[in-house]
């Protein structure tokens, strides 16, 4: 009889998955794609979970099921040198390029920014980046100690303090679901909670805290192959539920706060004028207290996967050294403001999302089409060319009017899918096929 995780266990592992997985996207998109679907937001909510919550599974599960150590390992089955390019970048998103500064920059917007004077917000926004990250490196300090300090510790109180919300808002709506669907969620508001998704980078962190749950599974004694997919599994499906229950109800409250709230520039502006709304001056204190828990759980997660990860890809380099350099770029970047690191942090995730998906996708149907290198590398280099259209075509606010560009968008255009942002699914599913072919004829490869 397999040795499986107790309830207790799976519970905890859960918990801390998804206190890793809830920080500033999760807190202020939803949010945003509520008041942008209105009454169309429970169909911009299903795209919203496929992507939000639907694939941060299958990354977890993915990473289980093909016994990977850790992303390198995985992506390795394309070949050594794609998983360098590959790893490095993925954490440099999620980690000091953008996600992480995200996590300040949000925590500033939403927590502190009522309390501080328009002349003097730039002057704080330095000075409680340099708090945060100070913080946040401090706990990283020993990564052994994640799972008391996230699923103990700072994962239940933010559900708490949450939860006050939530509860008064459903008690006293500020409005209906009846408010006009803005741009693409007017005719495809599946399609375009799908590509919304993106933003809340979790999927590319599956990939990454996968490899957290499934070292925390094996310090609890489980060491049998099957017994560790199934429980990372069972652990990844309890904290996208949690995580799905609350992307719906932020969204609702999204759409109803369209009853008092004029639509803002993103969701984080939202939020706070919600709390405002409920609470008053108080409301101002409970958001601060909550976002600042919740990107602060996400930011210890993000530059202690980024310094393993560099540090056994690159072992000269200490992992003190690793996640001092993780906390100093994302304090710095953090100052360029919230508007500004979604706007610019979206072309690098519509190219590497597509490569991170179907690397997903690919691990999940090892156990059915096998692991071979031209399935893999194959399918990937189908992906790669569309990846690229997609991440230059959201940079249009930058290289809008220049002749290569306009010819390269052609190219772009032709692709089916391409104007909600998945050219690349066409390309991916051949590339998988060709791959599968050549690779019955070559089993050795």
């Amino acid at each position: 009889m397999q040795k499986r995780l107790s309830l207790r266990n799976l519970m905890f592992i859960g918990s801390m998955l998804f206190g890793l997985f809830f920080g500033a996207g999760n807190l202020i998109f939803p949010v945003f794609l509520g008041q942008q679907a209105g009454s169309n937001v429970w169909l911009a909510v299903i795209g919203l979970l496929i992507t939000g919550i639907g694939l941060p599974l299958l990354g977890v599960a993915g990473l289980g099921i093909t016994e990977s150590a850790s992303v390198f390992d995985l992506a390795k089955k394309v070949n050594r040198s794609y998983a360098y390019i590959f790893t490095v970048l993925l954490y440099l998103i999620i980690g000091p390029l953008f996600a992480t500064p995200r996590l300040a920059t949000t925590s500033f917007q939403m927590g502190i920014v009522p309390f501080v004077s328009n002349g003097q917000q730039a002057l704080v926004l330095a000075i409680f980046s340099i708090l945060f990250f100070a913080a946040s490196w401090w706990f990283a300090r020993k990564p052994s100690k994640i799972m008391t300090y996230v699923g103990k510790w700072l994962t239940p109180i933010f559900l708490i303090l949450l939860g006050i919300l939530i509860a008064v808002a459903l008690i006293h709506p500020m409005g209906s679901l009846t408010a006009q669907p803005q741009g693409q969620y007017v005719h495809s508001p599946v399609l375009a909670g799908f590509t919304e998704g993106y933003n809340t980078m979790d999927a590319l962190a599956s990939l990454a805290f996968g490899v957290v749950v499934i070292d925390g599974i094996k310090m609890l004694g489980i060491t049998d192959p099957k017994a560790i997919a199934t429980d990372t599994i069972k652990a990844g499906a309890i904290s996208v539920v949690l995580m799905g229950i609350i992307y719906t109800l932020l969204a609702l409250l999204g759409a109803m706060s369209l009853g008092h709230l004029k639509l803002a520039a993103n969701g984080g502006i939202t939020l706070a004028q919600i709390f405002n709304y409920y609470f008053g001056s108080f409301g101002n204190v409970l958001l601060a207290l909550i976002v600042i828990v919740a990107c602060l759980k996400t930011s210890i997660g993000l530059i202690t996967a980024f310094g393993e990860a560099m540090h056994e890809m690159f072992p000269k380099i200490s992992y003190q050294v690793l996640i001092a350099i993780a906390s100093i770029l994302p304090c710095i970047f953090a100052n360029v403001g919230l508007t500004n690191l979604i706007q610019y942090s979206t072309p690098a995730l519509m190219f590497i999302y597509p490569l991170a998906i179907t690397l997903i996708i690919l691990a999940i149907l090892t156990p059915f089409i096998g692991s071979s290198k031209w399935i893999f590398g194959v399918t990937t280099l189908f992906t790669l060319i569309p990846a690229i259209l997609a991440g230059l075509e959201a940079l249009s606010f930058v290289f809008k009017g220049q002749g290569w560009f306009t010819t390269l968008m052609h190219f772009n255009d032709v692709l089916p899918l391409a104007s909600l942002g998945l050219g690349w699914v066409v390309p991916a599913l051949i590339g998988l096929v060709v791959g599968y072919v050549i690779s019955r004829f070559r089993p050795t490869v």
